[in-house]
């Protein structure tokens, strides 16, 4: 009885840590300074999501190993974004109905996500990205689009080529933000 409550408090730190480190890459400073990503909640949230579901992706029909992996991930996704509400002062019955939103609109984007990247033409990405990402942008600037859909290729590129057992052990490696535009 007790080994199975320190494997699950082990199994959520190294779910947490895992979020951590996603967590770490969507908020690198070139996606707001140099790329126009809304330094907002939104803005934030999106860029949290695009991460996560990178990684859920790779993880995807790997396995039961990894099916867990990605469901501790998610599940410590929702668990972080509760908590940041509880801290920003949402009431306990706002709290719900809010997760309940975001689960919806991170599941949106998985759909959207991974239809656009199976796609071979890159508009149905930089769709999705200026919905998502850039949604509550007035003017996007086309090459901040251009860039984003690069990187989130190149990304979903270099998470394929990670090994498995590096991943299922906590590790994740993502490229440079692009660098800003030329004016």
């Amino acid at each position: 009885m007790l080994d199975r409550l320190f494997r699950r408090r082990r199994e959520a730190r190294a779910a947490a840590e895992f979020f951590a480190k996603i967590v770490d890459q969507a908020r690198q400073p070139g996606f707001y300074r140099d790329l126009g990503v809304p330094d907002t909640l939104d803005g934030r949230f999106d860029m949290v999501a695009l991460h996560v579901f990178l990684v859920m992706r790779r993880l995807k029909g790997q396995g039961a190993a990894a099916a867990e992996r990605s469901r501790a991930l998610y599940e410590t996704m929702i668990d972080n974004f509760e908590k940041s509400l509880m801290e920003m002062g949402v009431g306990d019955t706002g709290i719900s109905r809010r997760i309940k939103t975001i689960a919806r609109a991170m599941a949106g984007r998985i759909q959207v996500y991974d239809a656009a990247l199976a796609d071979d033409d890159d508009r149905p990405l930089e769709v999705a990205l200026d919905n998502n990402v850039y949604g509550t942008v007035t003017e996007v600037d086309p090459a901040w689009l251009a860039a984003m859909v690069a990187y989130v290729r190149r990304e979903a590129a270099a998470l394929e080529a990670q090994p498995l057992e590096s991943l299922l052990a906590g590790e994740v490696h993502f490229g440079e933000p692009p660098a800003a535009h030329a004016e």
